[in-house]
């Protein structure tokens, strides 16, 4: 039987953050958020099989962190501008190209391993050039999202899937619209609005190709890197996946560390023992 695909999971962690310079090394309830996405990502490439994960930085001091934390390290030009560009730049400098690339951002240390290496397995088992992540909002969820983007207009994501699973599009306006939503609500406890979890699965002739593209039209409004694909006809396989217990998609400010460190307290920490 001929081995899996190979898999390369890139941790892709800056430091000049604008809003929270050098968050890689900064501390969630004793652990520095690199080593708290690194432990996901060595667990997910455990899961997943035939698999290596490695940090891409762009600053030494992350660099000696992430190798006093026993990562494997690759140093990226800080002239790249999104996370897929990193990954790609990491990917093509690993010593065997791997076939298949995740992109784990690494401000997001609540990901369940298991979601990651549900990427690898979808990509090794169909024909997309993109996997990522979805989940189902019920009602409550659904009036917390439309609260937030009173005073947050685009923090948050939504999708339109078809049958199959199939990205038909993402936006930052919550998408669909509905009519007679009070009937839909009166029907069952789950609204038609799925919710995109920022994690993406390539095929590595995929993100070279995102890597060399220009930005599409409607991704330069939106600020959305996977409607590159869509514009350009690239098919995304969208994986439904459980809400997120931990409902943090990333760590942006003071503010989201010591949200991170509550939900900790009251929930749970996911870092493996």
């Amino acid at each position: 039987m001929p081995s899996p695909s190979s898999a390369l999971i890139v941790v892709p962690a800056r430091h000049g953050s604008t809003r929270l310079p050098g968050k890689p090394l900064l501390t969630i309830a004793g652990r520095t958020l690199l080593e708290r996405v690194h432990a996901v990502a060595s667990a997910a490439a455990e899961l997943a099989g035939n698999c290596a994960v490695v940090v891409a930085t762009d600053d030494a001091r992350i660099a000696a962190h992430a190798q006093a934390i026993g990562a494997a390290v690759t140093m990226t030009d800080s002239a790249l501008d999104s996370g897929s560009s990193r990954a790609y730049a990491a990917a093509a400098a690993w010593p065997n190209r791997p076939d298949l690339v995740i992109n784990l951002q690494g401000d997001a240390p609540f990901v369940p391993p298991a979601v990651v290496a549900g990427l690898i397995a979808t990509l090794r088992g169909g024909e997309a050039d993109v996997a990522t992540p979805v989940y189902r909002l019920d009602w409550p969820r659904l009036d917390r999202l439309r609260a937030h983007k009173q005073t947050a207009p685009f923090s948050g994501t939504t999708c339109i899937r078809d049958a199959q699973g199939r990205a038909l599009w993402f936006s930052k306006t919550i998408l669909p619209a509905m009519r007679d939503e009070a009937k839909l609500r009166a029907s069952g406890p789950l609204s038609p609005v799925w919710q995109h979890l920022g994690l993406y699965g390539y095929r590595l002739a995929a993100l070279e190709w995102f890597a060399q593209a220009p930005q599409s039209p409607t991704e330069r409004l939106e600020g959305l890197e996977q409607l590159r694909f869509l514009e350009a006809g690239r098919t995304i396989a969208t994986i439904a996946v459980d809400p997120p217990l931990h409902a943090m998609s990333g760590i942006d400010t003071p503010a989201d560390l010591a949200l991170a460190e509550a939900a900790i307290a009251r929930l749970g920490d996911p870092y493996p023992l």
